[in-house]
């Protein structure tokens, strides 16, 4: 079983500019994911793949040797994820001379997880020995309950109607927010065209502590105080 860890960070963001370079905690952002990769002992490689020279050099200063250019027609705010992964694969497996096993891609907004939940959506994967596994906290809403959708003529209604009415939302089937913190895919699936969802995608459920990804300045804010108040407690 040979695994590569990929972590895709753009150098542009419209939510929070440069994000993937502020410092955060003390560190730049990106820096947390790739220690977390490199903690969780996993991973026979980890690759950075960015348009940014100042990203691939901030990889490279945490230990990152795999640092893959990534086109621009990959780097829009428009890109789906999975190309972006494939591409990050190939370029790295055509350098090493080898073939991966399992592709574990962390995302370097979403720093606030552990390397036990790294380890955990791995060991989900590997026992289950499915196409692909992601992560999410549990929904705050429910579209069984709580969570309405409007129609073309502004009116609204549960998202999801139930067969009988649920007056608890504790009844309701449970629901996950996706929290694009850990997406781990079987190699061959992934670079054949598999996506986010598959017909036996499975779930690893992590707490909502550990779930904040990082898109607006109130994001940034709130992680920062989080990772700050781990540091303390852990001093």
């Amino acid at each position: 079983m040979k695994r590569l860890c990929t972590i895709c960070a753009r150098g542009g963001s419209k939510g929070v500019k440069n994000k993937n370079l502020r410092i955060i905690a003390g560190k730049p952002l990106i820096a947390h994911t790739i220690l977390q990769a490199r903690e969780s002992r996993l991973f026979d490689d980890i690759a950075v793949s960015s348009d940014s020279d100042d990203i691939l050099r901030i990889a490279s200063e945490y230990g990152v040797t795999s640092l893959i250019k990534r086109p621009d027609e990959l780097a829009t705010d428009t890109a789906p994820k999975p190309p972006v992964i494939r591409h990050c694969v190939a370029e790295v497996e055509r350098i090493a001379g080898v073939q991966y096993t399992l592709v574990v891609d962390l995302d370097a907004t979403s720093p606030l997880r552990l390397p036990e939940d790294i380890r955990g959506a791995v060991a989900l994967m590997e026992e289950k020995n499915v196409v692909n596994v992601i992560t999410g906290a549990p929904a705050r809403r429910s579209p069984y309950f709580n969570l309405v959708e409007e129609n073309e003529q502004g009116v609204v209604g549960l998202a999801k109607r139930p067969e009988k009415p649920i007056v608890r939302r504790q009844d309701a089937p449970r629901c996950y927010d996706m929290n694009a913190s850990i997406y781990v895919w079987q190699r061959d699936a992934l670079m054949n065209g598999a996506g986010i969802f598959n017909d036996d995608t499975l779930l690893f459920e992590m707490p909502e502590d550990r779930s904040i990804d990082i898109d607006s300045e109130l994001d940034f804010d709130i992680v920062q105080l989080l990772l700050s108040r781990r540091e303390h407690i852990h001093e």
